[in-house]
């Protein structure tokens, strides 16, 4: 199959990486200067130690990587997925097209699905590429388990099977609401999470956070019209348990950071990639109220990254409130 990637982050890069030995695929940058240094190098400063494949061709001409194109795959954060779409035809003329983006545009608030119906509405055969995944772990050929979903199941089976191998496990879904919210949601979590590890709680008061957590995102989800199962799967617990522990983790960064007393924008500043919970949290906070849902952790979270409450002042506020059947 002939895939062409939008964006040559790390996730983007990481993915040529994975799928170059069973499929042609070109990878598409905005900036030309990226493009050069990954053609003549073939490495991205986004994956240390890791060259691109022979065969991935590096561009920042949306033409020629989408020339001959089956799939294409959104790789952008989500704050850039409105303007690699720009780049697509109207018609799909025989490609589909998957994104791999987690979390909200930022002034709107619309998923990744509603981006994309807004902006090709005439793309039927489309879907949401998620899962519990480092990218430089699926960049060094570990195993990893992703999901597509997709309204239309059998473009979401037919896109399994046709990036399902070894390492890399790939599952259908029909939910894409679920998986996108657990996608979304998660970030804000391992914000959490990354307070709570680096305020010293422990490991009984992480596994407490990441259990309400769960809880949180799968009742924002259901009453959004998402499945309760999605959130005890891969894009649900499977990724929430990944981006809350693992060392990898930029929202768990973002959070043990942010416990040490340094001040949100430095950590955002210093980071070098986008972590996704930072301008998720508003919006989680503002759909939760639309829909009448407790998100206690969630609202905590907004507190310490944008009013300025002290990070143990908030876990203090989460201890203190009444006891309640799980």
């Amino acid at each position: 199959m002939n895939i062409a990637i939008l964006g040559a982050g790390a996730w983007g890069s990481a993915l040529s990486v994975a799928l170059s030995p069973r499929h042609r695929v070109a990878l598409w940058t905005r900036d030309p200067a990226h493009a050069a240094k990954l053609l003549a190098s073939r490495m991205n400063d986004y994956l240390p130690g890791i060259a691109l494949p022979p065969g991935v061709l590096a561009t920042h001409d949306a033409r020629e990587a989408l020339r001959d194109c089956e799939l294409v795959i959104a790789a952008t954060p989500t704050a850039g997925l409105r303007e690699a779409l720009a780049k697509l035809p109207t018609a799909p003329g025989g490609m589909s097209l998957l994104w791999a983006c987690k979390g909200f545009e930022l002034h709107t608030a619309r998923l990744p699905h509603e981006i994309v119906a807004e902006s090709l509405p005439r793309w039927e055969e489309a879907g949401a590429l998620s899962g519990p995944s480092f990218a430089l772990e699926v960049a060094r050929g570990l195993p990893a388990a992703l999901t597509v979903a997709s309204r239309d199941a059998a473009f979401a089976r037919s896109a399994a099977a046709a990036l399902h191998h070894a390492p890399l496990r790939i599952y259908s879904s029909g939910d894409v609401v679920g998986v996108e919210l657990g996608g979304a949601l998660k970030n804000i979590m391992a914000i959490a999470a990354g307070i709570c590890d680096g305020l010293g709680l422990g490991a009984n008061a992480r596994a407490a956070l990441v259990t309400r957590g769960l809880a949180e995102m799968a009742r924002l989800g259901v009453r959004m019209g998402g499945e309760p199962d999605t959130f005890m799967g891969l894009t649900g617990l499977g990724d929430l348990v990944l981006t809350a522990t693992g060392d990898l983790s930029r929202n768990r960064t973002v959070g043990m950071r942010i416990a040490s007393g340094v001040p949100v924008e430095r950590i955002l500043a210093e980071l070098g990639h986008v972590a996704e919970g930072v301008s998720s949290a508003r919006a989680a906070r503002a759909l939760a109220r639309r829909h009448g849902v407790d998100m206690p952790i969630t609202d905590a979270v907004c507190a310490v990254l944008f009013e300025g409450r002290a990070p143990m002042a908030a876990v203090q506020e989460l201890l203190a409130r009444e006891a309640r059947t799980e």
